[in-house]
């Protein structure tokens, strides 16, 4: 019979849960089923088998007694901490900078644009280039843009992509433009948040991801115009787009946010405690 004092003793270890690896063997099998709807049956198959391996094991932990283990404690001498008391420095009505948002400094629209432009320019000269050296026409790349909008040109012949469609000149010179002036004015925003490497980022991050994910959809949307496209030079355009829309928004000078003042002094309203007083002459 154990006498009160046991009672009193603190445990010298703890029962707990033993540990296992089954229901992250689980997780995976579900995460290769769904993958291989979008890849391979034989995805799947692997999937199915560690789900159905990952269930069995996880459910033998439990059921039908619970797989438990030992744990000692660990004991440790308790050392006297002396908190220092620190008073706190109240910020006062007015006092510029007082919170930390991010960025603080920002690009002007104006740069996106100029960023836009000048990788619009430089991604359709070399567009030219590669039209003018595969096919003998600048106006092939050309028309292959404009195919996007106009489906009888994803079923033409090379000789009638050759040559020039004055219709499908002014569609690709919208879509190019607009398109340029979109993504500028998004490298003017994307720039300000990755400030060590800018040119990195906009010449190569932005260029590959966006490639992917036309490379991913394109399939679906327009297989005709899919078999159409070359892949390289279609990156390398991309590439030369970011390059030049990157190092024209990185080289323009920065502006300074007003998200660290007080909204009064954002709408212009004299207050006070919050606008400094003007000095009588």
């Amino acid at each position: 019979m154990a006498s009160a004092g046991d009672h009193n003793q603190a445990p010298h270890s703890i029962d707990m849960p033993a540990p296992t690896a089954w229901p992250m063997i689980a997780a995976l099998g579900v995460t290769l089923t769904l993958a291989g709807l979008v890849t391979h049956v034989i995805v799947s198959a692997v999937g199915i088998v560690l789900l159905v391996a990952g269930a069995v094991g996880w459910f033998r932990e439990v059921f039908p007694v619970e797989h438990r283990e030992s744990v000692p404690i660990v004991r440790e001498a308790r050392a006297a901490v002396a908190v220092p008391r620190v008073a706190v420095a109240r910020l006062k009505a007015g006092e510029m900078r007082h919170r930390a948002r991010l960025p603080l400094e920002i690009y002007p629209y104006a740069a996106g644009i100029r960023g836009g432009i000048a990788g619009g320019v430089a991604m359709a000269v070399l567009a030219m280039i590669h039209g003018l050296l595969a096919h003998g026409s600048i106006w092939y790349t050309i028309n292959i843009l404009a195919a996007t909008a106009m489906p009888k040109l994803a079923l033409a012949d090379t000789a009638t992509l050759s040559a020039f469609d004055p219709t499908a000149f002014v569609l690709a010179l919208v879509i190019h433009g607009v398109l340029s002036l979109l993504i500028g004015l998004l490298y003017g925003v994307l720039l300000p948040m990755f400030p060590r490497h800018p040119a990195f980022f906009g010449g190569f991050v932005v260029p590959l991801l966006w490639t992917g994910l036309i490379w991913a959809s394109l399939g679906i949307l327009n297989p005709v115009l899919d078999d159409r496209i070359e892949w390289r030079w279609f990156i390398a355009s991309q590439i030369a787009f970011g390059l030049t829309a990157g190092f024209v928004v990185a080289r323009s000078e920065r502006i300074a946010t007003l998200q660290s003042m007080p909204l009064l002094v954002r709408a212009g309203i004299q207050a006070a405690g919050v606008t400094e007083p003007k000095e009588d002459k």
